[in-house]
């Protein structure tokens, strides 16, 4: 029941960032250039639903994240200078920031105790949160491990940001929006796909295997042949 809920939750996470952070953005965007408003409008407008849920955020939960804070305090910066000098090309650029912050969150956080991608488990039924609690306490490749796959994600995202940012001042301004969209998506699968091919292989490097996506275990001689 747990693992079901746990699950349902993550897929209304999903949804709710897909319909406010990607979908609703570029049809409000698209809509309006069809409709005939100019490019900065539209891009004004499109900004909307993503401010509203951060807003959201903050007022449901009582509280503000650092990163929230970020994403909102840069978008607002952006917006105010977008008036001040009229182009659309500054407002494009606000789209870098949710990158840019993404970066920062992953890579401070390995200045702390566990780093951001030891927080995955939240997403996980309590036996495998137990699991992959049992591994960090007991096993220093799996330690290391998610601190280098973090700091791999920090730095994709870094990348990330500096290319949305090259795009916002470089290409056709009504093609941005979607191209941002995509390289997210390529993003995200090619840190998945690294992940996965290069993260057995890592942990067999130092003594571990994995079974069931969570489960850590030290390679018996057998195994290791």
């Amino acid at each position: 029941m747990t693992s079901l809920s746990g699950a349902a939750a993550t897929r209304r996470a999903m949804y709710s960032v897909l319909g406010f952070e990607v979908a609703g953005p570029l049809a409000i965007f698209y809509g309006l250039r069809a409709a005939g408003v100019n490019q900065w409008l539209a891009l004004l407008a499109g900004g909307v639903l993503p401010a509203g849920r951060a807003v959201h955020s903050i007022v449901k939960e009582r509280r503000v994240s650092g990163v929230t804070l970020f994403v909102l305090g840069t978008m607002s910066l952006t917006i105010a200078m977008s008036f001040v000098t009229g182009s659309a090309r500054v407002l494009l650029v606000r789209n870098a920031w949710g990158s840019a912050a993404m970066a920062l969150w992953l890579l401070l956080s390995l200045l702390r105790p566990k780093p951001l991608l030891y927080e995955a488990r939240m997403f996980m039924d309590r036996e495998k949160q137990a699991l992959w609690k049992a591994s960090w306490e007991d096993f220093s490749g799996f330690r290391r491990a998610l601190r280098v796959f973090t700091a791999i994600w920090g730095v994709a995202f870094a990348v990330d940001t500096a290319i949305r940012v090259l795009m916002a001042l470089t290409l056709p301004i009504d093609l941005v929006p979607v191209l941002d969209d995509v390289l997210l998506v390529v993003t995200l699968l090619a840190l998945i796909a690294l992940q996965r091919f290069w993260g057995p292989r890592y942990l067999r490097k130092h003594g571990l295997a994995i079974r069931g996506g969570v489960e850590v275990h030290r390679l018996d001689e057998e195994e290791r042949s």
